[in-house]
């Protein structure tokens, strides 16, 4: 991280105290070996104490590394500034370097709310309470990160996008001691900080490459960073549940994002800042080199050019996009039902049904592995054949493993190998193509909102399951399978009805009148 405007020493030390912090916490977790790492009941030592309080000295010196000299001084505000984005540009090697960095990051950032799923089964048995007060953990987590989907945007504008990235990455490693905590108190409060991290993490890295892609290839490469991401972070998390747990207990699940952590830290040299930031900071040398790696360029507009065109005569007025987003976050609503509700309950339905934790975890494994090939197809279908479509079969598919699970709930000894298969391919196919398309599908004027809104709407469908679990109203698998189906059912109807085709269109169009928002264009 070389930026000639931050704080580099303070940024590093702050690094450095946060993992010291963390160290400090495993000789009582090892202390735990011949009990399975069980720590529940134990007393906190004068070095957990210590370490926890460098972990938050940690993350305020390293937040304040990060943090612009001259935050008062604004050069240049972001209306004079104009950054032209790619056409027809070649990808190069930073654009390459870039998508792999970013899906690296997708990774870490949706292993920790996977990781859910794997560790509230060993939570119930050490902690000795009911599923219902362990159902806390996840709920507040995601509570979490609608938190943060608000205040990283906040983050975002003053720190800048590859600032918030790397503090993102600091608080992960932070919340690692999660692993230690001998009281289940103390995981619910760090999973809200750990939800508070990963919250900002997925808009701000679509809006970073979304900047930076040519044009032309930037359909695709959002929805294969975002699917790569959205299937390597449930493989990530399963595979660590198989590898780790049955040695190291449900612990290492939480423990793993030290390291993690510290690998997405190294990687931000890898991360360009945004040249809009950089322009607004008066660093325009840095923001030209930036571009110029990407093939992009940013121009001052002048005092006489419009900022907007005018609207003409013969331009078409603007149309609701009421419809649109309803089902949009109708969807968004249904894949948080799935990915925060339905997968995180299997685990604990198959244990029920005689399966072993180890086994079940392998099963959620293989599923995830088996859906990573398919995000190359949803990828390339997307920008190839249909944007519309492609999320519509996407819905679809996940309309069948919820079919699947219902079949598995009813049957007497079905396999549940193909049910998990076909939800984890396609709610993993929505989440890879929903936040592209519907930031193709919005104008300017509300397309910030709009997609924020869907954004948030994800997470919702994941607060509502966990609530129903703390209410201790759980319901079967069946009728889980069926209350998720109906809704999904009918944003398939209403994608189909008010979804718009993006495949090959100018986003421009979308705006024709030029002019700012206003509330009637809804």
């Amino acid at each position: 991280m070389t930026l000639a405007d931050r704080r580099l020493w303070a940024f590093l030390l702050g690094v450095v105290a946060v993992t010291i912090g963390v160290l400090l916490h495993l000789p009582m977790f090892w202390m735990g070996r011949d009990m399975g790492f069980r720590m529940a009941g134990m007393p906190m030592d004068g070095a957990m104490i210590a370490g926890m309080w460098m972990i938050v000295a940690g993350i305020g010196l390293a937040a304040y590394g990060l943090l612009p000299k001259g935050l008062s001084r604004q050069i240049e505000t972001s209306s004079q500034l104009a950054v032209s984005a790619p056409e027809d540009a070649p990808l190069s090697a930073a654009h390459w370097r870039l998508m792999g960095v970013l899906v690296v990051a997708l990774v870490i950032d949706i292993m920790k709310p996977a990781s859910l799923g794997f560790t509230i089964p060993g939570m119930i048995d050490e902690y000795g309470v009911p599923r219902e007060t362990v159902s806390l953990v996840p709920f507040v987590a995601l509570v979490g990160t609608v938190v943060g989907s608000f205040l990283w945007g906040v983050v975002a504008d003053i720190y800048g996008r590859k600032a918030s990235i790397l503090l993102s990455a600091v608080m992960f490693v932070g919340t690692s001691i999660c692993g230690a905590m001998p009281s289940l108190a103390w995981n619910i409060g760090m999973c809200f900080l750990m939800g508070a991290a990963a919250g900002g993490m997925l808009p701000v890295t679509y809006a970073l490459l979304a900047e930076m892609m040519p044009s032309r290839h930037r359909g695709w490469s959002l929805v294969l960073v975002g699917g790569l991401g959205a299937v390597g972070g449930y493989a990530a998390a399963s595979l660590l549940a198989v590898w780790l747990e049955p040695i190291f207990s449900w612990r290492a699940l939480w423990l793993a994002n030290l390291p993690s952590g510290l690998i997405l830290v190294m990687l931000g040299s890898f991360i360009p800042e945004s040249a809009k930031f950089l322009m607004a900071r008066g660093r325009h040398d840095e923001a030209r080199r930036v571009m110029a790696r990407f093939g992009s360029a940013v121009h001052q507009i002048a005092p006489d050019e419009p900022a907007v065109p005018r609207r003409t005569a013969s331009a078409p007025k603007p149309r609701p996009f009421g419809g649109k987003l309803l089902a949009l976050s109708l969807t968004a609503i249904c894949w948080g039902l799935v990915n925060f509700g339905l997968l995180l309950w299997l685990p604990i339905e198959l244990i029920a049904r005689g399966y072993s934790m180890e086994v079940a975890s392998r099963l959620l494994a293989a599923s995830a592995l088996i859906a990573l090939p398919t995000v190359f197809v949803v990828a390339w279908l997307y920008s190839a054949w249909s944007a519309k479509k492609s999320v519509l079969l996407s819905i679809a598919v996940t309309l069948l493993g919820l079919a699947g699970v219902l079949w598995l709930a009813l049957a007497e000894g079905a396999s549940p190998v193909l049910p998990v298969a076909l939800l984890i391919v396609g709610s993993n196919g929505i989440i890879a193509m929903l936040l592209p398309y519907c930031a193709e599908s919005f104008p300017l004027r509300i397309r910030g909102r709009a997609t924020g809104v869907v954004a948030a709407c994800s997470k919702l469908g994941g607060v509502f399951a966990q609530a129903l679990a703390i209410m201790a109203i759980i319901p079967t698998l069946a009728v889980s399978a069926m209350m998720i189906a109906v809704p999904t059912l009918l944003s398939l109807l209403l994608v189909a009805r008010f979804g718009r085709e993006t495949r090959g269109s100018d986003l421009r169009d979308l705006d024709p009148d030029g002019h700012v928002f206003d509330k009637s264009g809804l």
